[in-house]
């Protein structure tokens, strides 16, 4: 069975974000965390090198494979944010009232906060989090 390759690790997840250049792209990445930590209750850990993870669940698919993975979180890229834990009841209609965005296969994208309306990106992650947790226990990690 393949093991996942995103785990999470000890880093410090101030010292991940002191580090995010330019300084825009930072101070972006300090209002994220403060919304991911009021919106979730969950303290931060760095999960692999760049993905800053909220809470974390704990799966076993039916085929037999298991793991866990961060509940909610973001990383800092160089072009773009990437979000994670978005999805669920609600998050097409949240996506249309977002602002400027992209969608991935599980993620969002978005350049800089000022292109989207944190209010309803506060409500995707609730709601992100409400559906996690209809399948799998999500916890602190």
């Amino acid at each position: 069975m393949a093991e996942n390759k995103t785990k999470a690790t000890e880093v410090s997840v101030a010292d991940f974000i002191a580090a995010v250049e330019p300084e825009g792209k930072r101070a972006d990445a300090e209002a994220l965390d403060a919304l991911f930590r009021r919106v979730t209750g969950f303290t931060p850990r760095m999960w692999g090198p760049t993905i800053i993870g909220y809470g974390r669940y704990d799966y076993v698919y039916e085929s037999g494979h298991g793991g866990s993975s961060l509940a909610t979180g973001f990383s800092p890229r160089k072009a773009e944010f990437s979000i994670y834990g978005v999805s669920g009841e609600g998050a097409a209609e949240g996506l249309v009232r977002l602002g400027k965005h992209k969608m991935g296969k599980g993620c969002l994208y978005v350049k800089r906060l000022s292109d989207i309306n944190m209010g309803v990106l506060e409500e995707l992650i609730r709601g992100g989090l409400a559906h996690l947790a209809t399948r799998w226990a999500v916890q602190a990690a």
